[in-house]
């Protein structure tokens, strides 16, 4: 069969990728097309879109870039007329997303979309314009289930697939010597994949230093830039930025400074305690303070529903308030056995690996009906 996938950021990617290679287990004629990013590119099939070109976030900042996203919706949709394919694969990124399905109704195509739209956190109303444009949706999220339901809506629920991503990681055992890391103390730094969250927390995040000399910062760099645009912030301070080994990096590190969104449920899936840090544009965050509907901003908590790791946002988000929580995770015993205690129940709610296979065999099953 022929599937089209649209993913619009780093997660997205990772899971697409996942995707793919679970869908060509089970279809060995299986061909792809799509908007997502290097590793789905590794899987096979035709990169048309790089996400690199697509993430803006933030209500401003759509506005400020509003004609590049005209143009990648209106690219989005030829080429998925042209394409035609058995199914259209949806992955995140509802912004974009739901716009293609709401496209894709009109044109009498199978519309499968892959970890929901996070439309519990605000105008929950838009449940009603999912069920009309989307045919399966795919949730990775336990509370998920319940919030669908009470709108009449029947979902897949499939876990958690970032559980699939580290249940499937085998650590470099030269990662540390290969980058010069034996011995030392690390603190992880990751400052997100989008050029807007890493020029406004990396600058905080690396503000800190000083204050641990005992530790060596690391970096964890995005795919989708180069060591050159890093060192406009690293301004000469002897703090490497590592590319493609998050994971590994994760895997060695004593506590992590975690830009909000998907990373921080890596983090604490590989059990680092953690600090949760994001910065936006003013009126955006204004904006977004009364439509949100939700406690937290950080997965680990959404999903335990109560605070288990500390998260600074906006005015609270500055190198005092990091250094702060930074001390009580590296030096206070408790405080870190507390949150690594959270992190076990955490594990337990999350279940089991499997979500791509699960979703890949009933996109399989869904499209085989049509």
């Amino acid at each position: 069969m022929k599937y089209y996938l649209v993913a619009g950021e780093a997660s997205g990617d990772l899971h697409g990728a996942n995707l793919m290679k679970a869908l060509k287990e089970l279809d060995g004629q299986a061909e792809f097309r799509f908007f997502g990013g290097d590793l789905m590119q590794a899987e096979g099939g035709t990169l048309v879109k790089h996400y690199a070109d697509m993430a803006f976030m933030g209500f401003v900042e759509v506005v400020l870039n509003l004609n590049t996203i005209l143009k990648n919706l209106s690219l989005c949709k030829k080429d998925i007329v042209a394409y035609r394919p058995d199914v259209l694969i949806l992955i995140d990124f509802p912004g974009f997303n739901l716009k293609i399905a709401e496209f894709a109704k009109t044109q009498g195509l199978l519309v499968c979309y892959y970890i929901s739209p996070k439309v519990w956190a605000w105008n929950q109303k838009r449940v009603l314009k999912i069920k009309k444009v989307v045919d399966h949706l795919f949730c990775i999220l336990p509370f998920e289930v319940d919030f669908y339901k009470s709108w009449g809506m029947e979902i897949d629920y499939v876990g958690n697939p970032l559980l699939d991503a580290v249940d499937a990681f085998k650590p470099d055992p030269n990662f540390l010597q290969n980058n010069s890391l034996a011995g030392k103390r690390i603190i992880a730094l990751l400052p997100g994949s989008r050029k807007q969250e890493i020029s406004r927390l990396l600058p905080d995040m690396l503000a800190v230093t000083h204050q641990f000399p005992h530790h060596q910062f690391v970096v964890a760099g995005a795919p989708s830039f180069n060591i050159e645009y890093y060192q406009q912030f690293l301004l000469n301070k002897s703090i490497p930025v590592i590319f493609n080994a998050t994971y590994d990096l994760l895997n060695v590190a004593e506590a992590a400074v975690v830009a909000s969104g998907t990373a921080t449920l890596e983090t604490a899936l590989f059990n680092v305690p953690q600090v949760v840090v994001y910065k936006g544009n003013a009126i955006t965050i204004g904006i977004a303070r009364m439509l949100i509907k939700i406690k937290f901003i950080s997965l680990v908590n959404l999903i335990m529903d109560s605070q288990v790791v500390k998260e600074l946002i906006q005015q609270d988000c500055n190198p005092p308030g990091i250094i702060a929580e930074l001390d009580r995770l590296v030096n206070d015993k408790a405080y870190r056995q507390k949150m690594l205690a959270d992190y076990d129940v955490l594990d337990e709610k999350m279940g089991t690996p499997g979500a791509s296979v699960k979703t890949a065999a009933l996109i399989v099953k869904y499209a085989s009906k049509k």
